[in-house]
């Protein structure tokens, strides 16, 4: 049976999937965000970078739908847009991937993979085998060889249910998919296989937002970095304009930084 695969969207007219223009966010007498801008397009990772309490956590409730912005403008496709669920961002193709992923960890990989969207024939009967195959042709397209679709999530590497997350989202359609922290809590090897999967989503054409204290992962697989400092915009800039050394040097404090270490100098 052929394998059913989601329909291409058509491209926005300016070449952005999603523009945030001037977001500001408040709770109560609390300043989250303000007056932030961006930009996200197909088939490029915008790498937005902080340390705790940036910003970073509810820019990304604004964009998945979770809450609403106190204000600015939010465009998906040129046209402006408000989210008020998280299934209006999924509709829009906007899917975000949590650290504590939506996986079912005694389900088998393939479950996991159709959770909530199974292929069902006559009678309601899931089809299995189709199921199995799609999933495991998906993760070897995005180059995640697994013996057998059918073990339990729960004994995959942290990496790899990372990467079936993420494989999940871009099968089902997201244009653009939101990942928050993916390598915080992974060693080096588990690390290094999230970040050649979230290349991989990059050459499928999917726009990527990569949520990360870490400038070294950022720097490895960005295209724009966008550092956020109490929930202002503190650094905008392509892969172009700014070093793997600069980018450090700003998440440290950049010319507070520098100003210090003159003066431990002296």
């Amino acid at each position: 049976m052929t394998p059913v695969t989601p329909v291409t969207p058509v491209p926005p007219v300016s070449g952005h999937i999603i523009e945030l223009r001037g977001i500001g966010k408040t709770y109560g007498a609390f300043r989250a965000l303000t007056d932030i801008s961006l930009t996200v397009d197909a088939g490029t990772v915008t790498c937005v970078l902080g340390d705790n309490g940036a910003g970073k956590s509810t820019l990304i409730k604004i964009l998945a739908g979770l809450h609403r912005p106190s204000e600015g403008e939010m465009l998906v496709d040129d046209t402006p847009v408000t989210f008020g669920s998280p299934r209006d961002a999924l509709d829009h193709g906007i899917a975000t991937v949590y650290q504590d992923l939506a996986v079912v960890g005694e389900m088998p990989v393939w479950r996991n993979f159709f959770l909530g969207q199974e292929l069902t024939g006559r009678f309601g009967m899931l089809r299995e085998a189709e199921m199995r195959e799609i999933t495991a042709e998906r993760l070897h397209r995005m180059g995640v060889d697994l013996p057998d679709v059918a073990v339990p999530v729960s004994s995959l590497s942290g990496g790899q249910r990372q990467v079936v997350a993420i494989a999940r989202a871009v099968y089902f359609g997201a244009r653009v998919i939101i990942l928050d922290e993916p390598t915080a809590a992974l060693g080096v090897k588990q690390s290094g296989m999230v970040l050649r999967f979230i290349a991989a989503a990059r050459d499928e054409g999917v726009g990527v937002i990569f949520i990360t204290h870490n400038p070294h992962h950022a720097y490895m697989v960005g295209d724009r970095f966008v550092l956020l400092n109490l929930g202002h915009r503190k650094m905008d800039a392509t892969r172009d304009e700014v070093t793997l050394d600069e980018l450090t040097l700003e998440m440290a404090g950049g010319g507070e930084l520098s100003t210090l270490a003159h003066e431990l100098e002296r």
